[in-house]
């Protein structure tokens, strides 16, 4: 490394938030990246440890100690290349991973982690500065037809792979526009979506035609799935059409919450509610759009999901916003002897928490209440884990004022009727059965059809979904002409 006694020389440096009476007034990015010293002395803590445990820890392999030494010798460019070659998309990850990698960081066994996060996100916004982010078109048509289902991370890793590979790609989106949950999932002031467009710019540039709009297959009946789609395309239309069909569609199916009085006006899924505001946010016009301005909001579900309602409902000037979780609440700091280098359970504070939220945890909803059909409150109790299973602590019931409600428990599986199109075989969970193997990975049980991200795997993070999306790429490669250049 630049500085071998870095580490012990500087402290972790995070990355700066605008003040939250500024940042409430709008649905603009927020986050105030690292200058060059600042990144450069960031860089400098990257230890000269040996066995990097962050490469494994990041679901893509980023070559981390190379990028991080690089930004120490200020050689942004290189930088950027060592990044470029494991991750198609940094300025989604720089922005939304929860960085996996920092807790497998050595200097997190007993300090402050390396602040890799910042320090990709430093890299690619100065990539696009610089005008280093090209289109890297094939040389060589291989005359084969790919259509790849779903245009989230993993379907847009996949296909810019494909294409990259000489493929002709086409990529199928049910919605208005690219992006699946990073569109509509992810509120505009953790990721701006003129990060994705000018992605899908360079996709196109490769190679790869965007049909949006398109539905492939067809959802249940009274489904709550978001979708704008025009037409539809059958499954068998499909694969009589390509060579390779690979599914890399969400786990779109939210968890339900089916206690007394489900059926009141006012309680929504997070995924009703977020890529409404999106879409408002893109110009577009939502006839009866759901809005939190002046109610009491309750939001159900502690994970990433639930904040990013928490800070929504803040943007509508929400009265009042509670967050419930039915776990307990987690320790502070995790105990490092036991956790590292995996993913610790720790309490984490979001920014959207900062600006308002009172957090509830061990907590269960037994019911809804309402007044001439619209939700006035609900009733809670406290629980605890006990023998495998939750049971309400006796005298802790208590009745919260709600005026919304919003239900981000996560999501069960994909869209079934999709992969009943498709004919596939699922797991036990309804998602598309389809190992990793390195020959023969991602082949799910229909001859020529593949899956990936959280079709294949569940609900996930996007880093995830970009890793499965390279892997499966390289899959579907092999699959069509017998050998794979394409990186795994």
């Amino acid at each position: 490394m630049g500085k071998v006694t870095g580490f012990m020389e500087y402290d972790r440096l995070e990355e700066g938030y605008k003040p939250v009476p500024e940042r409430v007034k709008h649905y603009k990015e927020f986050v105030v990246g690292l200058d060059d010293a600042q990144a450069r002395v960031q860089a400098t803590r990257c230890m000269d440890c040996g066995t990097p445990f962050c490469n494994s820890g990041c679901p893509v392999n980023n070559v981390i100690p190379d990028f991080n030494d690089l930004v120490y010798q200020q050689d942004w460019q290189n930088a950027w290349n060592v990044l470029d070659s494991t991750n198609n998309f940094p300025e989604f990850t720089g922005r939304i991973c929860p960085a996996p990698c920092e807790a497998a960081c050595t200097l997190n066994w007993n300090s402050e982690p390396v602040g890799i996060k910042s320090l990709e996100h430093a890299i690619i916004d100065r990539a696009w500065e610089h005008g280093w982010v090209r289109p890297k078109a094939a040389r060589i048509r291989t005359g084969k037809k790919v259509a790849v289902v779903g245009s989230g991370p993993a379907g847009m890793a996949a296909a810019q792979q494909l294409a990259r590979a000489g493929h002709d790609v086409t990529l199928f989106e049910k919605n208005d526009r690219v992006g699946g949950l990073l569109r509509y999932g992810i509120p505009d002031f953790k990721m701006e979506k003129h990060h994705i467009d000018r992605r899908v710019e360079q996709m196109q540039a490769e190679g790869v035609t965007v049909r949006t709009g398109v539905l492939v297959g067809k959802l249940p009946e009274g489904s709550k799935v978001t979708n704008w789609a025009k037409e539809t395309i059958s499954p068998e239309q499909l694969r009589k059409d390509f060579d390779a069909v690979l599914l890399a569609g969400g786990a779109e199916q939210s968890r339900d919450l089916p206690v007394p009085g489900r059926d009141l006006d006012g309680i929504h899924f997070a995924m009703e509610f977020l890529p409404q505001q999106n879409k408002v946010n893109a110009g577009d016009k939502v006839k009866g759009q759901i809005r939190a301005d002046g109610k009491h909001v309750i939001v159900i579900g502690g994970g990433d999901t639930g904040s990013d309602c928490v800070g929504t409902s803040n943007r509508h000037g929400a009265k009042s916003v509670v967050q419930f979780e039915l776990m307990p609440m987690p320790p502070e700091q995790e105990n490092k002897a036991l956790t590292w280098p995996y993913w610790p359970t720790k309490l984490r504070t979001s920014s959207s928490h900062e600006e308002g939220c009172e957090r509830e945890f061990a907590i269960a909803t037994k019911e809804f209440v309402g007044e001439k059909g619209k939700v006035t409150g609900l009733k809670t109790v406290h629980v605890e884990f006990k023998d495998g299973k939750f049971v309400e602590v006796p005298g802790t019931e208590k009745e919260y004022k709600a005026d919304l409600v919003l239900l981000a428990m996560g999501f069960v599986n994909p869209v079934q009727t999709i992969l009943e199109g498709f004919g596939v075989e699922k797991d036990a969970r309804g998602n598309a059965k389809a190992t990793t193997d390195f020959h023969g990975g991602y082949a799910t049980s229909v001859p020529n059809v593949f899956a990936a991200g959280d079709m294949r795997r569940g609900q996930s993070l996007v880093v995830w979904a970009i890793r499965e999306g390279r892997q499966a790429a390289r899959a579907v490669d092999e699959f069509l002409m017998g050998f794979s250049d394409l990186p795994r």
